[in-house]
């Protein structure tokens, strides 16, 4: 079967030099790229890249992991300087100095990573950078005034008293959108913006998205989820090895044609699943109470067992327990009562480095903050839980080639790519 799906798209060739328009469509351009390159060292994480935006446009920037579209979305913010080629924005083409010129251009960002303080709330993070003054004081009540206008104007609930690091994961992206819409943006970039979301709060951004587009403002999202992309776009270019390899209306292709142009061959999308065969109990907890950050009962009395060879799915809207649950299982929050047992083992009062060793994984709500250290190599990152154990060291002394050698295989076997 050929790579390319039936709609009709715009190859890699063609986008380059993209095709002749009426004077009329030209004019709605908010945005035009023109044979942007990037690379870091060997990797070219950008090739030669062409794509427009128009007012009032919802475009979807689709590839898998490693494709190129947080670089490429980091050169129109001002974040990276592109090796080559031309961003024209609002028919001003001369260079994006940093991100307080796009900001100044009409360009908002919300990163797949929140640039959020933790320690202060909503309604200072909002104005930070932009501090406007009442009588010679921070105009904090300001600040709250705004975050109730554009929260009640967009939908999007949020508490301006609130402080970031008490929220969670799905409420600081609101923040990190209102606080781009206080900007009166032209075009707003959102950088894998359901990564953390829940289904119902996908399908409540993803409306947003279509109102602010049918108010005039622009949005460029990244993802990587087929059905978003069919459900908001009206455009989409699909990158592969840094490059364009596609462009087409969603109107006129479905979920097959964009998962053949994302991986260059012919997949199939439906898994059919033998029917399970559980095995004796694996996870077994009892009345479980857990408390939040408030010191209220986030989980009450919860008794789940899961079995060998299960997968068992915890669903709910925001802030019903289940970062709670999770965090306690985890070891991140020791619960008030009840008990959690992973193969017939108390782990109820063990911290992470213990249910870890007991064999819990656990990928973490903020990945970023929980997950990661940011000042690590992605080596050390990749042995953070086993950084003590062999063959990574020997007693005290760490064997730096065995870490090299562990990363250097899961970059082959998971296909990472990264600069260096």
């Amino acid at each position: 079967m050929s790579d390319q799906p039936t709609a009709t798209v715009h190859s890699s060739a063609q986008s380059s030099a993209e095709p002749a328009e009426p004077a009329e469509r030209e004019a709605e351009r908010l945005l035009d790229i023109a044979g942007l390159s990037k690379s870091y060292g060997t990797v070219r994480a950008n090739r030669d890249i062409s794509l427009h935006v128009r007012r009032g446009e919802i475009v979807a920037l689709l590839g898998e992991n490693g494709a190129g579209k947080s670089t490429l979305v980091k050169q129109i913010f001002g974040l990276v300087k592109p090796d080559e080629g031309t961003i024209t924005i609002k028919g001003d083409a001369s260079p994006v100095k940093d991100p307080r010129d796009a900001i100044r251009r009409g360009i908002g960002m919300v990163h797949q990573h929140f640039q959020l303080v933790p320690v202060m709330t909503v309604a200072e993070n909002m104005i930070l950078g932009h501090e406007t003054t009442s009588r010679g004081v921070l105009d904090i009540e300001g600040a709250r005034k705004l975050v109730r206008e554009l929260s009640a104007k967009h939908g999007l609930k949020v508490d301006p008293d609130a402080e970031i690091e008490d929220l969670p994961v799905g409420t600081q992206q609101r923040v990190e959108i209102l606080k781009a819409l206080s900007r009166r943006v032209d075009l707003l970039i959102l950088d894998e913006p359901t990564a953390v979301l829940t289904p119902q709060e996908t399908d409540e951004l993803l409306s947003v998205m279509k109102e602010l587009a049918a108010g005039g403002t622009s949005i460029v999202f990244i993802t990587h989820k087929l059905r978003e992309v069919l459900a908001a776009a009206d455009r989409v270019y699909v990158l592969r090895q840094g490059a364009v390899v596609g462009e087409v209306a969603t109107s006129d292709t479905d979920a097959r044609g964009l998962a053949t142009m994302m991986v260059g061959r012919d997949v199939v999308l439906r898994v059919d699943k033998d029917e399970a065969k559980p095995g004796r109990d694996v996870l077994s907890i009892k009345d479980l109470v857990v408390l939040d950050d408030r010191t209220l009962r986030a989980v009450d009395g919860f008794t789940l067992d899961v079995r060998a060879g299960e997968i068992v799915g915890v669903a709910g809207v925001e802030g019903n327990g289940q970062r709670e649950l999770v965090e306690a299982i985890a070891g991140m929050r020791p619960p008030q009562s009840g008990s959690i047992n992973l193969l017939g083992k108390d782990i109820t009062r063990a911290n992470p480095r213990d249910t870890h060793v007991a064999g819990v994984g656990h990928i973490p709500e903020d990945r970023e903050r929980h997950g990661l250290v940011a000042s690590y190599s992605l080596a050390d990152n990749l042995v953070l839980n086993r950084f003590s154990e062999k063959p990574f060291a020997n007693g005290f002394v760490r064997d730096f080639d065995e870490v090299r050698k562990n990363a250097e295989a899961l970059f082959q076997e998971f296909d990472i790519r990264a600069a260096g």
